[in-house]
């Protein structure tokens, strides 16, 4: 069984088609990226996948449970899309970290909110805390940011502020890790660490799908490229097949482009 299983996402701004029927599955430890010019609707199917946007039509399934339903207005209850949205861990083109807050604190935040939730946390708050700090903890030394855990994100350079939103983002145990062009908001130079950092979660066969602009990189770590053009999956496949051997002009002409 696939870990999500997308079907038939249609959305619409104003008026303006922006994904027009997209049908992907992604298996458990495989890495997905998806390509396209701007304005493909890579962004938009990412957003919609984390619950951020409410497609037109369609069905997202995960772990064969069906968490969207356009037809089903019961999948559709804002009530539940903050349950939903644990299943997707969203690392941001902009890092999203609260500036009041340390590496460490940025970390941990999301799970000790959840925590206080869960019963029996009052009598084991100092364990549960401690346990969520230590997890965190490794998270960033996982990271390599083991040196700044104490450090607030105008200390950090770009690079750095991106990792700690992977560990962030990896906090919570999400079913599938998004990336949405997580290297866009950096210099060249400082780019490499947060590819290299993504690169490493992969070999730990880490669920993850990858909106970039990088296809060197693409090519090298993903197990399965989706192409996206005018809000459909016009080509997709193993990245030895998409960057190799493209099937269509239209991809031949986009990487002749992005090269």
């Amino acid at each position: 069984m696939p870990v999500l299983k997308v079907e038939n996402i249609h959305k619409s701004f104003r008026g303006t088609e922006v994904l027009r029927g997209v049908d992907f599955t992604l298996e458990r430890g495989d890495a997905l990226s998806m390509i396209g010019s701007s304005g493909s609707g890579k962004t938009t199917l990412l957003r919609c996948l984390n619950f951020l946007e409410t497609p037109d039509t369609g069905r997202i399934l995960v772990n064969g449970e069906s968490l969207f339903d356009a037809s089903d207005p019961e999948t559709q209850q804002e009530a539940d899309k903050r349950e939903k949205r644990l299943h997707f861990g969203l690392v941001f083109q902009n890092f999203n970290l609260f500036p009041q807050y340390t590496a460490l604190k940025n970390v941990t935040l999301a799970k000790e909110l959840l925590a206080k939730d869960q019963e029996g946390y009052r009598g084991n708050r100092a364990a549960i805390l401690k346990s969520i700090r230590d997890e965190a903890a490794a998270l960033l030394d996982q990271v390599g940011l083991s040196d700044k855990m104490g450090s607030y994100p105008h200390e950090l350079s770009g690079g750095q502020q991106q990792r700690v939103a992977i560990a962030r983002a990896l906090a919570l145990h999400p079913d599938i890790l998004c990336f949405d062009e997580p290297t866009s908001a950096l210099d060249p130079e400082i780019s490499g660490e947060v590819l290299l950092a993504i690169k490493d979660l992969a070999r730990r066969h880490i669920t993850m799908i990858i909106v970039t602009h990088e296809m060197g990189f693409a090519r090298e770590v993903s197990s399965h490229v989706i192409f996206l053009d005018d809000g459909l999956i016009a080509e997709e496949g193993p990245p030895e097949q998409v960057f190799g051997a493209p099937k269509t002009e239209r991809l031949r002409v986009f990487l002749r482009a992005v090269r």
